[in-house]
């Protein structure tokens, strides 16, 4: 995995620079103590992963990372943990609070590894029609045109079809990731929708098979733009 890191505190950067040589398939390529010098770098470069401060001057990480029209994985990298709930909200695949160890370091790129591959077994526009989730001690085969829509409950996601739901023990970001783009969208925290099986909406909610389902406040835009 390629990856760069930003963070204002060079010390802060020599550590994620001494974790990322320990781990064989990560390659810091570059470390920035200015985000808009990283802006101009992401411009012109493609990486898997970016490792990101989120106390800042002039721009805070969250804000870095709503200004990429496409950001790579992200894996926060702060000694505040007030803002965990967030960031998630975002999709970071990891929240790391200063000081981290080398072991909780690699935990984190290894779940975006996994994510990474994830994304490359189901690429864009050639995904399957169907894909399998595990639930229990079973690999159950879903068509993707069965499912209305997908419910974070703590650290399981319930596939609301037709007739059943099905339960699994994956991530939001792990479930976007196995689910087309073109096809389902999150429009909230804990709810992710099959755009086809939207049967209206208003500024706060969408309804589908008669059920009205929130629309969060970092989603709406991204769901105006698809139903536009």
């Amino acid at each position: 995995m390629t990856a760069i890191a930003i963070d204002d505190e060079p010390i802060a950067l020599e550590v994620v620079k001494s974790h990322a040589a320990k781990v064989p398939f990560l390659d810091l390529h570059a470390t920035f103590t200015n985000a808009f010098k990283a802006a101009e770098f992401l411009q012109k470069e493609r990486v898997d992963i970016l490792f990101l401060d989120i106390k800042m001057p002039d721009i805070s990480g969250m804000e870095f990372l709503k200004s990429l029209s496409n950001p790579p994985m992200v894996i926060f990298t702060t000694a505040y943990s007030a803002h965990a709930v967030q960031s998630f909200e975002l999709d970071a695949v990891d929240y790391l609070l200063k000081p981290f160890s080398l072991p909780r370091f690699l935990k984190a790129c290894n779940k975006a590894q996994e994510l990474l591959l994830l994304r490359n077994k189901y690429p864009g526009n050639d995904s399957p029609s169907f894909i399998f989730i595990k639930s229990g001690y079973e690999q159950i085969k879903i068509n993707l045109s069965e499912i209305f829509y997908v419910e974070c409950a703590g650290n399981y996601m319930n596939f609301i079809l037709r007739e059943k739901k099905i339960i699994s023990r994956l991530s939001m970001q792990e479930t976007l990731d196995i689910l087309p783009k073109e096809k389902f969208i999150r429009i909230h925290r804990s709810f992710i929708i099959a755009i086809d099986k939207i049967e209206k909406t208003d500024r706060r909610q969408v309804w589908i098979n008669g059920i009205s389902i929130p629309i969060g406040n970092n989603y709406d835009e991204d769901l105006h733009k698809v139903l536009s």
